[in-house]
């Protein structure tokens, strides 16, 4: 984008809602947000069963183990929030003047977007290998699609936030034009010109220069005067 810095163009132009929307980018992070809302909700709507009537406890259906309930969770919570936290980020991107802010902004957005890509890949590896060696029962079996559900959606999860990891670097590689916030150094008029860096020898001077009250020679002897003879 000619002009734009970091992804976005100059610093105070008007957000247009719809175009914000219809960003790839902003896509994303909806899709991505839906996903830990499915991944959550599914393990702690139906992944706490009873194994049966007899034991009124509710365990965690991926083979009884509480860690891949709760690590599932904590993740849907993390990316949740974290989505939420980016797409403001997102919107308000284009308002933050400081290139050095915008550059953190991009950096914090590769990195949190790089480990959540990890923590869902060791989110969908951990309920895959705990749900094959879930033994199968009644109340397992009524959970069984909220399980397969959090599985499948852990996936996607992946390849969004890997997704969005490589538009961060594809943003941060794109860099920034100065002139956007060189305000403050540079005159406000675009016509005028840069000022220049003054030449010489480095040392100032304390003698001011003058220039000659007249300019026209004066003549040794003026017409109409005669040096008198003594």
């Amino acid at each position: 984008m000619e002009g734009a810095s970091f992804g976005a163009g100059r610093a105070g132009g008007a957000i247009d809602p719809v175009d914000f929307l219809k960003q790839p980018q902003t896509i994303l992070r909806v899709t991505t947000w839906i996903f830990s809302i499915v991944v959550f909700g599914s393990i702690v709507n139906e992944c706490y069963v009873n194994k049966d009537s007899q034991n009124p406890e509710l365990l965690c259906i991926f083979n009884d183990n509480e860690s891949a309930c709760s690590y599932g969770i904590a993740v849907g919570i993390i990316a949740f929030f974290g989505c939420i936290f980016f797409f403001v980020v997102d919107l308000y991107f284009q308002q933050i003047s400081s290139v050095k802010d915008r550059k953190r902004a991009v950096l914090l957005d590769l990195g949190f977007s790089g480990f959540l890509s990890f923590l869902w890949f060791v989110a969908f590896c951990f309920l895959a290998n705990q749900w094959q060696r879930t033994t199968m029962s009644r109340g397992v079996s009524q959970g069984a699609d909220a399980a397969r559900a959090a599985i499948t959606f852990s996936f996607f999860s992946i390849i969004v936030w890997v997704v969005l990891a490589v538009k961060a670097l594809q943003r941060y590689r794109l860099g920034t034009d100065m002139s956007l916030f060189a305000t403050d150094q540079f005159p406000t008029d675009p016509n005028a010109a840069y000022p220049g860096y003054p030449t010489g020898s480095g040392i100032e001077s304390t003698e001011t220069y003058q220039s000659p009250p007249f300019t026209e020679t004066l003549d040794a002897n003026p017409k109409g005067y005669q040096v008198p003879a003594y």
